[in-house]
C-alpha cells in the first residue's frame, strides 16, 4: 500500500507527524508534488476553491483518507464520486470551533451596540450618543446545532440572555436542555430577537433562511449567517434588509467573495465580514494538532477521528 501524504504544510513545521510516511506539500499550486496515484491519505488545501480542492481526487486511485480542514465538507463533496470505494472523508472538528464562536459573537455585539455606526461616526468626527440594544434578556435561536453551535452557546452563557433555543437536524436532549429539530423552526422563529445560523450545507439546508423563514421574524430581529451564503436566500434577505425590518451580520454571502457592486454591500442595517470566522490565529495550531493525531492513528491502522463519510464499498 503507498505511503505518500499529500499536506498543505511543510511536515517540518508540524510537530508530532509520524516518519513513517512520505510527504509531499501541495497547497493548491498548478502543478502536484507527485502522481496523485500514489497518495494515500490527503489533506485538502484550507480555504480554496471547490474546483481546487477535488482537481487531484480523480488520479488518487489509491486515497484511503481524505482529511478537511474545514468544519464543512460541502467544496469536497462533489468530487466524492470520483474516489474508489472505502475512502474515509473526515473533516475538522475541534479546530474552528472556538475561532467562529468568537467572530460570532463579535458579531452580535456588534450589530446590536451600533459599532458600525461608531466608527462612521468617528471617520465624521460625530458624537452618536444614544439608547442601542443589549444581548442581555434577548432570546436567541441557534440554528445548526453542532460542535460550533454548542461552542457560541458557551459563549453566550455569561450575557444573561433571557433563553437560547437550539436547533438541528433532528431533536434529541442535552444537558443545557432540548435541541429541537428543523421542523420545529416556524414556531421557534417568532420568538428570537436573534437567529444565529451555523449549520453545515446540506441539500436539506440550501436556502433554508427563505422569505419565509424570514417573515416569521419580529420587527428588529438580528439574523447572524457564520454556516455557509447558500443556506441563507440572498434575494428574500435583501428585501426584508431595505424595508428596515430586520437586521443582518453576514460572514459568508451568496456569491461569494461579494463582488463589487452587489446590492448587499449597500444594503441597511447590514454588517459584513469577509468569511473570517476560522482563519484566526487559533487556526494553524490546531490544525497541526489534528493532523499530527489523525496521521498517528492512521500508521497504527487506529479508528480515525472526524469520519463524515466512507465512500461505497
Amino acid at each position: 500500500m503507498t505511503s505518500e501524504v499529500w499536506i498543505p504544510f511543510d511536515p517540518a513545521d508540524v510537530p508530532g507527524l509520524p516518519d513513517s510516511f512520505t510527504y509531499r506539500v501541495w497547497d493548491g499550486g498548478p502543478d502536484f508534488p507527485a502522481d496523485p496515484a500514489d497518495c494515500a491519505f490527503y489533506v485538502v488545501p484550507y480555504m480554496k476553491s471547490p474546483e481546487t480542492s477535488v482537481r487531484p481526487l480523480a488520479g488518487m486511485t489509491g486515497v484511503r483518507v481524505v482529511q478537511t480542514l474545514t468544519a464543512g465538507i460541502d467544496h469536497v463533496q462533489p468530487g466524492v464520486g470520483l474516489l474508489p470505494p472505502g475512502v474515509r472523508l473526515c473533516n475538522a472538528r475541534g479546530v474552528h470551533e472556538a475561532s467562529t464562536a468568537e467572530l460570532t459573537l463579535a458579531l452580535v455585539l456588534a450589530s446590536l451596540r451600533g459599532i458600525p455606526g461608531f466608527v462612521q461616526g468617528q471617520q465624521r468626527q460625530e458624537w452618536r450618543s444614544g439608547f442601542y440594544p443589549a444581548l442581555a434578556d434577548k432570546s436567541v435561536l441557534i440554528v445548526g446545532y453542532g460542535s460550533i453551535g454548542a461552542a457560541i452557546e458557551d459563549r453566550l452563557a455569561p450575557f444573561e440572555c433571557a433563553r437560547v433555543a437550539r436547533v438541528a437536524r433532528s431533536s434529541r436532549a442535552t444537558e443545557r436542555g432540548q435541541v429541537h429539530a428543523l421542523t420545529d423552526l416556524p414556531a421557534l422563529l417568532p420568538e428570537a430577537d436573534v437567529v444565529i445560523v451555523s449549520t453545515p450545507l446540506t441539500e436539506q439546508t440550501k436556502g433554508l433562511v427563505d422569505a419565509e423563514f424570514l417573515g416569521r421574524l419580529k420587527d428588529g430581529a438580528l439574523v447572524v449567517n457564520v454556516a455557509r451564503g447558500p443556506v441563507v436566500d440572498t434575494k428574500a434577505l435583501l428585501a426584508e434588509l431595505e424595508s428596515g425590518r430586520i437586521h443582518a451580520a453576514l460572514d459568508v454571502t451568496d456569491p461569494e467573495p461579494l463582488p463589487v457592486g452587489h446590492p448587499l454591500w449597500r444594503a441597511p442595517n447590514v454588517l459584513i465580514s469577509p468569511h473570517v470566522g476560522g482563519s484566526s490565529s487559533a487556526f494553524l495550531p490546531r490544525a497541526k494538532r489534528l493532523l499530527a493525531a489523525q496521521l498517528t492513528r492512521f500508521a497504527a491502522q487506529q479508528p480515525l477521528a472526524n469520519v463524515v463519510l466512507t465512500t461505497d464499498q
